[in-house]
Formats: C-alpha cells, sequence, structure tokens
C-alpha cells in the first residue's frame, strides 16, 4: 500500500537526484568552459557519465537482483557517489584530473535510479500505473534546479556550481536512508532466463529505439546551454527555457495514468520519438525565433515525459519478478548509457568541424530512424 509517508519518501529521492541532474546538464557545460576547455574536451567530458552507465547499471543491478537488499545497495552508491566528488577540488582545472574524478563519482551515481525504479515498482504492485505520480517530483527537482541556479550563477558566477553539487549528492545519500526495503513481489509463473527475454525481437526493437531516442538527446543534454550562448540567450533565460522543457513534462506525467490504457504503448511510443525527431529540427535551424524555440521545448513532454513513461512500463512487462533490476539497468545502460554517450561524444565532433547545427540534424536523424525501429519492431 503506498501510505503518504513512504510516498513522499520515494518521491523526495527522485526529487534530489534529478535536481542533481538539473545542475549537471544545463550548468556543468558552462562551468567546464569557464575552465578553458574546447568543445570537443567539453564532449568527452560529458560523455563520461553516460560511458558508465554501459557498465554501472548492470553489475550494480546484478548485485541487487542476487541480494535482494536493493535499497542497501542504493545507499551505499549514493555516499560513495557523494564522496568521490569532492575530488572535484583537487582536480581544478586538470583535464586529466576531472575525466577521473567524473568516472569514479558517475559510477556509483549512475548506479543508484535504475535499482530505486525497481524499488518503486516493488513497492507499487499492482498500481504501477502510478509511477508517473511519482517520478514527477524528478521532474520538479530539476526544473528547480536549472531555473533557480540559473539565477544564482548571475550573481555568484559559474564557480559555484561544483558546491551546488556536492551538497544535493549529500542530501541524496540522506533520502535513501529514508526509504524502507520492499522485496520483489511473488510471481505465479518461474521468471525465464535473461538471454530468453533479450532474444525477444519486441524487446530487441524496443532497445534499439531506447538507444536511439537517447542518442538523439545528446546534443541537448551536452549543448544545448553552449549553442543558445552563442546565439545571445542569457544565462537566466537559458535556465528558465530548461525549466519550461521538464515542467511541461510534469504535467504529461500526470496525465499518463489515463494515456497509457487508452492509446497503448505502441500509439504513445511512436507520437513522442516522432516529435522528438521535429524538436530537434526545430532548435537546429530555427532557435533564433523565439517562438519556435519555446515551442520545441514543450516537445520535451514527448521527447522524454512520454517515451521514458511508456519505457518503464514495458520493461515491468518484459522483465517480470527477479529480472526487474537487470531489466532497469538494461534500460539505464543502452539508453542514457550508451545512447548518450555516443550522442554527446559525437555533437562536441561535429560542432567543431561542421557547427551547432550540425549536432541537432544528426539528432533529427536518429529519433527518425529510431520512431522506424519501434514501428517495425514493437506490437505491444
Amino acid at each position: 500500500m503506498l501510505t503518504l509517508s513512504l510516498y513522499l519518501r520515494l518521491s523526495g529521492f527522485y526529487l534530489f537526484y534529478f535536481a542533481t541532474l538539473g545542475v549537471l546538464l544545463p550548468y556543468w557545460g558552462l562551468y567546464l568552459r569557464a575552465l578553458g576547455f574546447d568543445p570537443a574536451r567539453i564532449g568527452e567530458l560529458m560523455a563520461i557519465p553516460q560511458a558508465t552507465k554501459l557498465v554501472a547499471p548492470t553489475l550494480w543491478g546484478w548485485l541487487g537482483d542476487r541480494t535482494g537488499r536493493r535499497m542497501r545497495v542504493i545507499r551505499w552508491a549514493c555516499l560513495a557517489a557523494a564522496l568521490t566528488f569532492t575530488g572535484v577540488y583537487a582536480a581544478g582545472g586538470s583535464y586529466v584530473g576531472l575525466a577521473l574524478v567524473t568516472l569514479l563519482f558517475s559510477f556509483f551515481w549512475n548506479a543508484a535510479l535504475p535499482q530505486f525504479e525497481a524499488v518503486t515498482l516493488n513497492h507499487l504492485g499492482e498500481h504501477v500505473h502510478r509511477y508517473s505520480r511519482v517520478r514527477l517530483w524528478g521532474s520538479v527537482g530539476f526544473v528547480g534546479a536549472a531555473v533557480g541556479l540559473g539565477f544564482v550563477v548571475r550573481d555568484w558566477g559559474v564557480g559555484i556550481v561544483p558546491a551546488v553539487l556536492l551538497g544535493l549528492l549529500a542530501v541524496l545519500w540522506l533520502n535513501s536512508l529514508l526509504v524502507p526495503e520492499r522485496p520483489a513481489a511473488a510471481v505465479a509463473q518461474a521468471t525465464p532466463p535473461l538471454d530468453r527475454v533479450l532474444r525477444q525481437p519486441m524487446v530487441i526493437a524496443f532497445f534499439a529505439a531506447c538507444f536511439l531516442n537517447q542518442a538523439a538527446h545528446g546534443p541537448y543534454y551536452g549543448f544545448f546551454s553552449l549553442y543558445l550562448e552563442t546565439l545571445g540567450y542569457s544565462r537566466e533565460f537559458i535556465g528558465l527555457l530548461w525549466g519550461l522543457g521538464v515542467t511541461v513534462e510534469v504535467g504529461m506525467f500526470v496525465f499518463m495514468p489515463r494515456l497509457l490504457p487508452r492509446f497503448g504503448s505502441r500509439r504513445l511510443l511512436l507520437v513522442a520519438l516522432a516529435l522528438a525527431a521535429l524538436r530537434w529540427l526545430l532548435i537546429g535551424h530555427f532557435a533564433d525565433d523565439l517562438p519556435l524555440l519555446l515551442f520545441a521545448q514543450t516537445l520535451h513532454a514527448f521527447s522524454f515525459g512520454v517515451f521514458h513513461a511508456v519505457s518503464i512500463h514495458l520493461i515491468h512487462q518484459f522483465f517480470p519478478g527477479s529480472l526487474q533490476g537487470r531489466g532497469q539497468a538494461l534500460y539505464s545502460s543502452l539508453s542514457f548509457g550508451a545512447g548518450n554517450a555516443v550522442g554527446s561524444l559525437t555533437a562536441g565532433y561535429l560542432w567543431e568541424g561542421l557547427g551547432p547545427a550540425a549536432m541537432f540534424d544528426l539528432a533529427t536523424v536518429l529519433g527518425a530512424l529510431g520512431w522506424l525501429a519501434a514501428w517495425r519492431g514493437l506490437r505491444v
């Protein structure tokens, strides 16, 4: 049963986790540029947290499934993330130092969320359709951090970013201490072998669409703020634009429990991917037109909000019982990990070679390919 106390504890974890992301995505690139790094080096450093998602979620997912003590895994991961991030002060402006700190911190930080998704779904039980009502607080945290820090950076400078991140990581660990353990619900049928699940054509098509969609988000996550600065937008306004995108995402999460039963997973996923491709096209070529830029940001409700909610729903279907942790880990690794890493890394080189518009042209193509993969292979 989802009591008010449990709802607040689960929601609090999402709030602080995504508040951390709300600092990293809009402002870490600006911080790195202030240290003197060029776009290619920034792209490499921004790709490291995504690259660690290739390994960390799967490793920690196996540990969570093996022990059944997911919250213990999450608590240790959050504490280790906070402690290793303190190394950013020792690294200073060293590329190698920052790369090492980012590698260590993100290895632990990336371990927490997939396991917490499994914990949340286990707590929800048969009310899994209410997931989006809990997850929306992550979007609230992202908005608060992205918008609020824009004004803080204006007054205090971008050098404040590491201290804000460290504070949020510490609070995230404290919140993890409040969430109770919840064993996975027993299932009537035997859990199928993982390799059998992964060989299913629908599962392959789903993960292909996830990879392509998140690779398309790579230029946005890594370079959107820098790109808008070159067009003359202020940092406070850039923070507001990030906030706008996630605010409409919150609204979409509120309605997802009604939309999923009515329209179905496949239809919603196809709509999300089609609108994502449109979004990248508009940002790449019409970002200097404010109304079109604002409209493109509202499409975040679909490119991420709808896509993520449907994906969590499908993972819960595809990976039953004791496979839940590894299913969530694979989703994180192949989409947010491999996809974002490829997108961020490629974007940095494209910016230097062909200009920023080329990054979003690539994102448009990747979004269209993701739509094609889902259309051909996903029949749910």
